[in-house]
């Protein structure tokens, strides 16, 4: 499974690259500028590989940790837990910024709370190295077709854009499901002072810093 988030979006009648087909001439902004806008959409996107099946979540709230964790736990919620219902663990590759940044100790501390309170198996995370992620297959399998259905269309509203990415179908057999989550989630958070001393993240011995694994705990 490959999961990550692309650059946002803003929402409000402001000219996008493309060319589509309309019944009449279409007026727009043609500076992008968030302030002609009203608001904005953040797509999110996981990949499986073996089904060959996206699974898109869009908010218009911030990209944090806490974001990208609650990605994981509604897929595997609502797609995860049907489609394999034996698994005992979850390889998730990612790049090495954004929410999920390599850097953080905030998503690991989360990610440790997501496999302890929630999902109660182990994930395995493995970034990208950095200028790495075009070979990402996230890249050439997902976003790219998304892209092009989303192609030169104005997004007024994010349920237009949820339209949109889920006529994502090309000839390659690719599905796409898409979910809108409406949450605000709480910008700055910092771990514990003492989470490095503490935390219960196993990390390989090769490559540690990009390859890691949160188990469950036992209470």
């Amino acid at each position: 499974m490959i999961f990550d988030t692309k650059k946002k979006e803003i929402l409000g009648n402001l000219y996008r690259l493309g060319t589509l087909y309309t019944k009449e001439s279409v007026t727009t902004f043609d500076h992008y500028f968030s302030s002609l806008g009203h608001g904005k959409v953040l797509p999110h996107g996981i990949y499986d590989c073996q089904q060959n099946r996206g699974y898109i979540t869009l908010e218009n709230s911030k990209n944090t940790s806490k974001v990208a964790c609650e990605y994981l736990k509604n897929w595997g919620n609502t797609y995860g837990k049907a489609t394999y219902p034996n698994a005992n663990s979850i390889l998730a590759k990612c790049d090495g910024g954004g929410s999920n940044n390599a850097n953080h100790y905030i998503f690991k501390d989360d990610l440790q709370k997501l496999v302890n309170n929630e999902i109660g198996i182990e994930i395995r995370i493995a970034h990208y190295l950095p200028y790495t992620s075009k070979y990402n297959p996230r890249e050439h399998r997902l976003f790219t077709h998304i892209t092009r259905a989303c192609q030169g269309v104005i997004f007024p509203s994010l349920e237009l854009v949820k339209a949109l990415v889920e006529k994502t179908q090309p000839k390659m057999g690719l599905s796409v499901a898409v979910n809108i989550l409406k949450k605000v989630y709480k910008t700055g958070r910092k771990v514990a002072d003492n989470f490095q001393n503490t935390m219960q993240i196993v990390f390989d011995q090769y490559l540690p810093k990009w390859n890691y694994r949160a188990v469950p705990q036992p209470e």
